[in-house]
This record gives C-alpha cells, sequence and structure tokens, in this order.
C-alpha cells in the first residue's frame, strides 16, 4: 500500500491555467487536440521534451496515424512548435514547446477584457445619457451631448462622478451643464475620484452655504434700527 502511494506521488503534478479549459473552445480547439496538448506539457514536465506520436497516442484514444495529423495541425495553426536544442556537449536535438499556445491563451484572454470594458464603457454611457434627459426632462442638444462626451473624454471623469455631479446639481435647485461643468472642475482640482468622497465634499459645500445664508440674514437683521414703541 505504501509502495503504491508512494509510486503515485513519484507521477507528479502538472499545474494547467483554468482559462484554458474556458476559451480552448473559443480558439477552435476541440477536445481530442486539447487532450493532445495536455499530454505534451505532462511529457515536458516529466523531461521527455520530444515525445513520440506513438508515445502520445498510447494515453489517448486514437490511432498512431491520428496523431501524427493533429501534432501537424497544431504546429500549422500556431498551438506548438518544434524548436532546436544543443545540449552541453554541443549535441543538437529537437524539442517540442507549447509557448505558442499560452501567447494564444494571452492574447484571448486580454482580447476579451478588452471586449467587455468596451461594453461596459458603452452601456455606462447610455445610461448616463438617459439620466441626464430624465432630469433635464428633455432630449439634449448636440451642444450639451458634446459637453458630455468631453468630460469623459477630454476631461476623463468618471460616468459615475459626472451622475453625481448631477445629482448635486439638481439639490441644488441648480440644473444647468455650465453649473455641473463648475461641479466637475471644483471636484477634480481637490482630487474627488470616488462617489463617496463625492458626496462627502457636496454635503461640506452645502452645509458651508447654509452657514454663509444664515450669516447674511443676521447681518441683515442687526442692520435694521430697532423701534421702541415703549418711548411713544
Amino acid at each position: 500500500m505504501k509502495e503504491n502511494l508512494l509510486a503515485w506521488l513519484e507521477e507528479g503534478n502538472i499545474t494547467i491555467p483554468s482559462i484554458l479549459f474556458s476559451e480552448y473552445r473559443n480558439l477552435n480547439l476541440n477536445e481530442t487536440e486539447l487532450v493532445l496538448l495536455l499530454n505534451i506539457l505532462t511529457f515536458l514536465e516529466k523531461g521527455n521534451q520530444f515525445p513520440t506520436p506513438e508515445e502520445i497516442s498510447a494515453r489517448m484514444t486514437i490511432s498512431t496515424a491520428e496523431c501524427n495529423e493533429i501534432l501537424r495541425r497544431m504546429i500549422q495553426r500556431g498551438f506548438l512548435e518544434i524548436i532546436d536544442e544543443y545540449s552541453a556537449d554541443g549535441i543538437r536535438f529537437e524539442k517540442y514547446s507549447i509557448k505558442p499556445l499560452w501567447e494564444r491563451i494571452v492574447t484571448q484572454f486580454l482580447a476579451q477584457r478588452q471586449n467587455n470594458q468596451v461594453s461596459t464603457k458603452m452601456a455606462e454611457e447610455t445610461d448616463l445619457y438617459t439620466c441626464f434627459e430624465k432630469e433635464f426632462g428633455r432630449p439634449l442638444s448636440p451642444f450639451e451631448c458634446e459637453t458630455l462626451a468631453m468630460w469623459m473624454d477630454d476631461d476623463h471623469h468618471d460616468p459615475i462622478i459626472i451622475k453625481a455631479a448631477l445629482r448635486e446639481a439638481v439639490m441644488s435647485g441648480k440644473l444647468n451643464f455650465r453649473y455641473i461643468d463648475r461641479i466637475l472642475f471644483e471636484w477634480k482640482k481637490n482630487g474627488i475620484k470616488t462617489i463617496e468622497q463625492a458626496k462627502n465634499h457636496g454635503r461640506k459645500f452645502r452645509q458651508k452655504q447654509i452657514q454663509k445664508t444664515m450669516t447674511k440674514e443676521e447681518i441683515h437683521q442687526s442692520s435694521v434700527p430697532f423701534y421702541n414703541w415703549l418711548e411713544q
């Protein structure tokens, strides 16, 4: 029992990126091609740099001829390559490399992430235009649409921050693009980048405005002459 367990451990393990299983279909690989590549990876991990078609097919449910054909196809399609190496004594030998497979997966992964980011950005922008039209109660003019685009593309304001500035303008009773632009300018100057920072800054600003209003009222009241009815 102990010897069997040791033999099992000596077989070793290989690390396979999980993205290979989620993306192999998008790379137009079928299950047989995937298993063949995984077998080559296993051989490489165990020190067999150039396994023969006979060795590979012996682990699979395909013939040697089918294995040869798949190997040729994998090389042609850029998933596998044969490279020349030299031993310490200068003897030339060939080995398989699955580096092209990893490069294809990385390219696929980055392209997928970019597509997701573009889709997310488009959805956020559409939602932003909808929010503005809802608050203004009308379709935006071409100039207003251009201003929105400039806030995102030129000033690099996040759509969430622009929405927050819109809410701030609504709460202040000054619903116009010039006022919203001023809010965004002040926030950028003060390094405000998150919705929480924007809320805190808006709260403090409104408190200051209330204090200023109260101070003005107090000054106005003190400037009015006091009429003493008892002296009449």
